[in-house]
């Protein structure tokens, strides 16, 4: 899931605040599944990411007349990249337990971390990642679990880290935040016209749900980005990385304690053996630096 907008400096040590920050976008996420029997997954989409566009115009201004052609295709693709993943995750924790959607989400970036690496020991990580989608899988034990949950949540991890790719690649075409500003447009457009054909209308969000969709969008996006601004000026990158490896866990955590969703022993083992391959990537990058990476990034 993006975090993507800056609220006013907090004053927290680094760890607590990527703590708070983990816990942030999980949570938002718990209350968005919350608000599936009345909106339905694409009805919070469409909340979450229609608000977080009008914030980011209203804080940021960009001025989209200005725009180029080739700016607006980087910012459409973007942006549609985004839109989908969210859209594709928030129907896959409809059908599954929201630690194991994350869990399975998270491989997208751990996978592009390692299809991009020249290192031999990185086949290491991916064999544990690819042990904890068996045992996160219908084949992998005996509590049931939906293929087509599972499916969705393998879309967004794929989606996230096309993202990561294509959010590099589009700093080149803007300055600052205008980018992120247009893109979340964009992405905000790609959910509203995906949304009408799975059977949502605006008529179905009130007042009230409409509060709840600010709650959500804030605490998934603008005060988890915060929290991890103040982690990433004082902690090392990899330090960081190692940390956000613990995401599966707090959203399994939360999970429980706000939809009171339990995971089996052999869920819980999966989720171990994505965090362990996370981790393990992460500090075999930092003993080894690999140009080839750093390079796709530039």
């Amino acid at each position: 899931m993006s975090r993507l907008l800056p609220l006013p400096r907090l004053r927290l040590p680094p760890i607590p605040a990527l703590m708070l920050s983990m816990l942030s976008i999980q949570g938002g996420a718990a209350i968005a599944k919350s608000l599936f029997p009345v909106l339905g997954p694409a009805g919070v989409t469409v909340m979450r990411v229609g608000l977080s566009a009008i914030i980011l115009l209203a804080i940021f201004r960009p001025n989209l007349l200005s725009l180029t052609l080739r700016q607006w295709r980087a910012a459409a693709i973007y942006g549609a990249t985004l839109g989908l993943m969210n859209l594709s995750f928030y129907y896959a924790i409809l059908y599954i337990p929201l630690g194991l959607a994350v869990t399975l989400e998270f491989l997208g970036p751990l996978a592009v971390a390692v299809a991009t690496s020249r290192r031999a020991a990185d086949l290491i990580w991916a064999g544990l990642a690819l042990l904890g989608i068996v045992l996160i899988s219908p084949l992998g034990g005996n509590t049931p679990i939906s293929p087509i949950g599972v499916a969705l949540a393998a879309v967004a991890g794929a989606l996230w880290g096309g993202y990561i790719i294509i959010g590099a690649r589009m700093a080149r075409h803007f300055s600052g935040t205008q980018g992120v500003s247009v893109g979340m447009i964009c992405a905000a457009i790609t959910v509203m016209l995906c949304a009408a054909p799975l059977g949502f209308s605006p008529s179905q969000i009130t007042p009230h749900l409409l509060l709840f969709g600010l709650g959500v969008a804030i605490l998934s996006s603008a005060l988890p980005y915060s929290l991890e601004m103040i982690a990433l000026r004082q902690l090392p990158r990899q330090l960081f990385s190692i940390m956000m490896s613990l995401e599966p866990a707090a959203a399994a955590l939360l999970g429980w304690l706000i939809l009171h969703e339990s995971l089996s022993l052999t869920q819980w083992l999966a989720i171990v053996c994505v965090i362990g391959a996370s981790v393990g990537a992460t500090w075999q990058s930092r003993r080894t630096p690999d140009k080839h990476q750093e390079e796709l990034l530039v």
